[in-house]
C-alpha cells in the first residue's frame, strides 16, 4: 500500500521536502508538534522501523543528526527531540523537533501548521543544510 509519503516523495502531492537521498528525504511536518518540526522518511514502505534493515536504520539517524543541527543553530531551543511512533501513517518516519519542554512532544497537541510559516520554516532549514555543506539540502 502506498502511503502519503511515498506520494510525497514521488513528487504526486506537494510536500515542504528540505533533504532529498537516494535513502530517506526529510520534510515538514503539516501538523507541528513545536515550529520548525521535521520528519525523516525512509524510501522502503516499511510500517515498523525495527523491520527495516540496520544500515537504513543508521542512515535514517545520520541524517536525523544533521537535521538536528540545522534546527539548533536555527531555532536555538534547549533539546531537539527524537521519537518513532509510527500510529499517524504506516510508514516509517523520525520526528525530529526542536522543544524547550516536554509538552512540546505531545501529540495531543499538534494542530495543522500555517502554509506561509512551513515554507519560512523549511527554506530557513534548506539554507543552514546547504551552508553546512549538504548538496542533499533541496
Amino acid at each position: 500500500m502506498t502511503s502519503i509519503f511515498t506520494k510525497i516523495m514521488n513528487y504526486e502531492i506537494p510536500g515542504r521536502i528540505i533533504w532529498e537521498d537516494n535513502a530517506c528525504i526529510a520534510m515538514m511536518d503539516i501538523r507541528p508538534l513545536n515550529r520548525g518540526h521535521v520528519l525523516v522518511v525512509p524510501r522502503q514502505e516499511v510500517d515498523k522501523w525495527h523491520e527495516l534493515d540496520a544500515d537504513t536504520n543508521l542512515h535514517l539517524m545520520r541524517v536525523s543528526h544533521i537535521i538536528a543541527k540545522a534546527q539548533q543553530s536555527v531555532f536555538e531551543p534547549a533539546r531537539i527531540g527524537l521519537m518513532i511512533a509510527g500510529f499517524e501513517v504506516p510508514h516509517t518516519h523520525i520526528h525530529c523537533v526542536p522543544i524547550d519542554d516536554m509538552s512540546h512532544l505531545d501529540f495531543t497537541q499538534a494542530k495543522i501548521g500555517d502554509s506561509d510559516d512551513l515554507d519560512e520554516i523549511a527554506e530557513l532549514l534548506r539554507t543552514k543544510l546547504k551552508e553546512f555543506g549538504y548538496s542533499e539540502a533541496t
